[in-house]
């Protein structure tokens, strides 16, 4: 479990590369919901509803971080 959880990390690690001509809030929402997607994963052993449960607060947190203030 631990093998697929590492390269599903790497593969939307490597998928960013394709952030280049994003604007700031979108490629930090990406990164966000990407990093939650894969804490979520690890926090629930793999559960599908823990992914993208992590991947949608990572993506709200990576949004929201990007904001003028």
């Amino acid at each position: 479990m631990r093998i697929m959880t590492t390269l599903a990390a790497a593969a939307l690690i490597l998928g960013l590369g394709a952030c280049a001509d994003m604007s700031r809030s979108q490629r930090n929402t990406a990164v966000g919901a990407a990093v939650g997607g894969v804490a979520g994963s690890v926090l629930t052993n793999g559960s599908v509803l823990g992914t993208v449960g992590g991947a949608a607060v990572g993506g709200v947190i990576g949004n929201e971080t990007s904001k003028r203030r």
